[in-house]
């Protein structure tokens, strides 16, 4: 399959909320997951409220949404396996899993952060090395503040993605 067929499909799946719901899932819940545990977890996230919460009506909403139509598409792309209720994902989730890097209105994706950290990095890197830049602070200073931005950064990252997984547990309750 082409690269731009691949790509084409990972957006077409991920196009709905809710199969980007089951996706997340994945990535909080051990699998296998029964079908219904599945449409609770979604339900609870879509209507922010704990699984406890949930009316008879949003899971129904839900977890009907869920095998008529979304789980096939799932299925036919190779994102998951069902038997029965019981639902696995397979390796090809992780091609869509790149794709859900949740990102605030006011924030940029993290990819993006680190590219343009790179280029200040390596433009200052060359500006010093050329002697453009302030000759007066050592080489050795200059790597030490471009490791400590990184290193300062991944941390800001890691603590995002904990937090926002820390987050989607306490939406789910006991789940």
């Amino acid at each position: 399959m082409s690269h731009a067929r691949v790509e084409q499909d990972v957006f077409t799946l991920l196009s709905n909320e809710r199969r980007r719901g089951v996706v997340r899932a994945f990535q909080e819940l051990d699998a296998p997951v029964d079908v219904g545990d599945l449409a609770e977890w979604i339900a609870a996230r879509e209507n922010d409220k704990t699984v406890a919460e949930l009316t008879s009506e949003e899971r129904r909403r839900v977890y009907s949404a869920l095998q008529q139509r979304h789980l096939d598409h799932l299925e036919e792309a190779g994102i998951i396996e069902r038997e029965r209720d019981a639902i696995q994902p397979t390796d090809r989730i992780q091609e869509l899993e790149m794709h859900l890097e949740v990102v605030g209105g006011d924030e940029i994706p993290w990819a993006q952060y680190y590219l343009g950290l790179s280029g200040v990095a390596a433009a200052v890197t060359a500006a010093v090395w050329a002697g453009v830049y302030p000759g007066s602070v050592p080489m050795v200073a200059w790597t030490a503040l471009i490791v400590a931005a990184f290193a300062l950064s991944a941390a800001v990252h890691v603590y995002k993605r904990q937090k926002r997984a820390f987050d989607f547990s306490e939406l789910v309750g006991d789940f």
